[in-house]
């Protein structure tokens, strides 16, 4: 590819991959939402709502026996709730917009097949994930919200997100700096830590699994005591958030004494403890303040960012390593001028 549109076609994929990757955390944040406002069901079938394309805007317009319907198809003590439905038919829209995003992302990387390879096969493989995705949570619908099946949801969104980081990171969206002088132990602790966030999403989704049969067997009145309802991962999950702070504490320590303050490994490690307070801070509300709901979104929102920043950490340690004694910062357009 020639020089100049190699940088061309680089700077349309960045522009994309950087607005869909942004538009995942949007549907992150929209369907954590739609969680806590208990409007996981607005919609008891998929692809349509209350067998429409364009759900009503009143129960009027449903058959007179369709609660009967419903509860046929498994669906005991269905009510028709506009707010709840039309909540749940926008994050449906949110998804397919997504994967409209994903695709042209994709189909914007395929110039880049020459340049890497990986980037074209991450941007791909990012695609075919939201498909999968889109049967996943057909299947949670499907399944009335089963238990394990929200978590499985959950861990591909986070798992699409880092496909995304990696094609972004390959066609060098990201800064590539030396780290030499890297302190030895930060790669294995950089590992670790990822562990403990995946493991610690996963627990914090099967928590929020059970406030929906919570709320489903005490009511929504009675929020404020639905921590008494907890089973025992509630604890560990709570618990375990004291480790992963100090976890990475220790990552910037490492970092801050064999690199400084501001390299770019440092500022993102010390971004990424502030993202941990968040999640923490928003934790301790839901703990102690009787689970406000518009809480719950915020926490959920700031662990995914916490992941997609670790991952983005990761990938710097990577290209940083790989950049060589004496290396200074690379940006995208100097490692194309530089072949």
């Amino acid at each position: 590819m020639h020089q100049e549109q190699q940088t061309l076609a680089l700077k349309r994929f960045h522009r994309m991959a950087l607005v869909t990757l942004a538009a995942v955390y949007f549907l992150i944040l929209v369907g954590a939402s739609v969680r806590a406002s208990g409007a996981g069901m607005g919609c008891p079938d998929w692809p349509t709502c209350f067998g429409q394309w364009i759900p009503p805007t009143s129960e009027a317009q449903l058959p007179a026996n369709y609660q009967e319907i419903y509860a046929d198809l498994g669906y005991a003590d269905t009510r028709f709730n506009v707010i709840k439905t039309w909540t749940e038919y926008a994050n449906r829209l949110v998804g397919v917009t997504i994967g409209l995003l994903i695709f042209l992302t994709a189909l914007l990387s395929l110039p880049l097949r020459r340049y890497d390879r990986s980037i074209t096969v991450a941007s791909v493989a990012a695609f075919l994930m939201v498909g999968f995705q889109g049967w996943l949570g057909a299947k949670v619908v499907s399944s009335n919200l089963q238990p394990g099946m929200i978590t499985v949801h959950m861990l591909m969104a986070l798992a699409i997100v880092g496909t995304l980081l990696f094609a972004l990171a390959q066609s060098r969206a990201m800064t590539a700096r030396s780290a030499n002088n890297i302190d030895a132990r930060f790669g294995k602790w950089l590992y670790a830590v990822l562990g403990m966030t995946i493991l610690q999403v996963a627990m914090g989704t099967q928590v929020r699994e059970m406030t929906d049969f919570i709320r489903e067997a005490q009511g929504e009145a009675v929020r404020s005591d639905w921590i008494e309802y907890m089973p025992w991962f509630f604890y560990v999950h709570r618990s375990f958030s004291a480790i992963v702070l100090l976890a990475n504490l220790w990552l910037g320590y490492l970092l801050v004494t064999s690199l400084g303050r501001q390299h770019i490994l440092t500022r993102m490690t010390l971004a990424m403890i502030c993202v941990i307070g968040v999640a923490i801070l928003s934790g301790a509300t839901l703990g102690h303040l009787g689970m406000p709901a518009l809480v719950q979104p915020a926490h959920l929102l700031a662990a995914s960012l916490l992941f997609g920043l670790q991952f983005m950490i990761w990938m710097s340690y990577r290209h940083a390593r790989n950049s060589g004694p004496g290396a200074s910062a690379v940006t995208s357009d100097a490692a194309i001028a530089n072949g």
